[in-house]
């Protein structure tokens, strides 16, 4: 079995604040993938289309290493994103709609996945590494790092 992680920040604030994501992919208890990035600021940014970049790149990453036949479990402690990728919850609009419909295509390639919410505490090394990625670009932009909510 491989269970993926992510999360996504929109910062310092949400929407049209700093958008990062980070995720990893854990095999037999061993960490084998992390990635983190920011994908922009500002117009169309807001913390979904996050969540939503971060899980699109995590399906790339396992469709490209083949693993599209294994058992897959995605957690993200993003009820929005977890009840859409279930099909429990339609899709309104927002920034994240393009988003949305391509993770939608990518889940469809395969063969058995499964979408589970868990709380932000058991999503804290997604959170960090998201965090870590926004920090880093506010760092090289001379930013101030800044929270909507402290922590």
């Amino acid at each position: 079995m491989i269970i993926g992680y992510c999360d996504g920040l929109c910062e310092p604030k949400n929407p049209e604040g700093i958008v990062a994501y980070g995720f990893y992919i854990v095999i037999n208890n061993q960490i084998i993938y992390k990635e983190a990035k920011v994908i922009g600021e500002g117009k169309g940014m807001s913390n979904n289309v996050g969540e939503y970049v971060g899980l699109i790149n995590m399906l790339k990453y396992l469709i490209n290493n083949n693993y599209t036949n294994e058992e897959i479990i995605i957690k993200s402690d993003s009820m929005l994103l977890v009840n859409q990728m279930n099909e429990l919850w339609g899709c309104r609009g927002g920034y994240y709609v393009k988003y949305y419909l391509e993770a939608k295509e990518l889940k469809s390639k395969f063969k058995n996945i499964k979408f589970v919410w868990i709380p932000r505490e058991q999503n804290y090394i997604a959170d960090l590494l998201s965090r870590e990625a926004y920090e880093k670009y506010c760092r090289e932009r001379k930013y101030e790092v800044k929270y909507m909510r402290k922590e």
